[in-house]
């Protein structure tokens, strides 16, 4: 009995032995199949990125090649632009598109010199009656010249001269400042009969030339004894450009003139404003120094 009991404890305690190493193995391989899942997770998750980065790398990369594309094409279309209007300016024939090249130059001229000088002849008629009405209450007729002296405009060149006659009377005063005017008003307009000139000229080159291509047309018909439609194109081209060229520079100075004619009313309006003004203020002084 003690020998079978002693046998039973023993394949006990071999069976609970086994028992446990199965487990171990059992856990073990739990944790190389869970070492096993997060390395594969891992690997595609770094793989979806590797992807992405090309895609955006590659995305990028196509973005620069149109935006380069979009530049060549652009500096291409610009470049023929400018060959073809050298081009059609040469085949207009040298002659007459000379003559229109220099009306637009010197009607450019012009349109910038009046532009310049009207721009530095606005002034604030306001501040500038303000200034003079401070003078001539703290300081007399001789400081509100002053004050007309250091500002530069017509406007402050009729007041120095009415302050100038003051002495005379008003009647005198009013007369200075009519006469006055009227010269700066010539000054305003200088130059611009010049550019309307350029504006009526440019075009007559234009039509004088279409004329003497049309001209030169008929003689190379008259010459071959046959109507060749290559004989005529040739004239009429000529013809045609020497005319657009003609009224694309009477287009652009017209839109010039037109500008310096506005610049120029609005400053002769501040003028005659400015002297009514002007005269009230001198009334006004005078009645209070009467």
């Amino acid at each position: 009995m003690k020998k079978a009991l002693s046998l039973l404890a023993i394949v006990a305690l071999s069976l609970g032995t086994v028992n446990a190493y199965a487990q171990e193995d059992m856990a073990a391989t739990e944790e190389v199949a869970v070492d096993s899942a997060a390395t594969e997770t891992m690997d595609s998750a770094d793989a979806a990125v590797d992807s992405a980065a090309a895609t955006t790398d590659s995305a990028a990369t196509e973005e620069v090649t149109e935006e380069a594309s979009e530049e060549v094409e652009a500096a291409t279309e610009e470049k023929a632009f400018t060959q073809i209007l050298k081009e059609k300016f040469i085949e207009g024939g040298a002659f007459f598109m000379s003559f229109v090249l220099l009306a637009l130059v010197l009607g450019l001229a012009l349109v910038i010199e009046r532009i310049i000088y009207l721009t530095f002849a606005q002034t604030n008629t306001e501040k500038l009656l303000e200034e003079v009405e401070g003078a001539l209450n703290n300081g007399g007729v001789e400081a509100a010249k002053e004050v007309c002296r250091n500002t530069r405009g017509p406007v402050a060149t009729i007041f120095f001269e009415g302050l100038d006659h003051y002495d005379e009377g008003m009647d005198m005063v009013d007369k200075s400042i009519m006469s006055v005017g009227s010269v700066e008003n010539g000054k305003l307009e200088k130059g611009v009969s010049w550019i309307s000139l350029f504006i009526a000229l440019a075009p007559m080159l234009g039509f004088m030339g279409t004329v003497i291509g049309m001209i030169g047309a008929f003689d190379a018909i008259e010459a071959a004894g046959d109507i060749n439609p290559s004989l005529v194109a040739g004239g009429i081209k000529v013809a045609l450009l020497t005319t657009v060229f003609g009224l694309i520079t009477a287009i652009i100075l017209q839109i010039f003139y037109n500008l310096i004619v506005a610049m120029i009313d609005g400053i002769v309006i501040k003028m005659e404003d400015a002297s009514i003004s002007f005269m009230d203020l001198l009334v006004e002084h005078n009645k209070k120094n009467a």
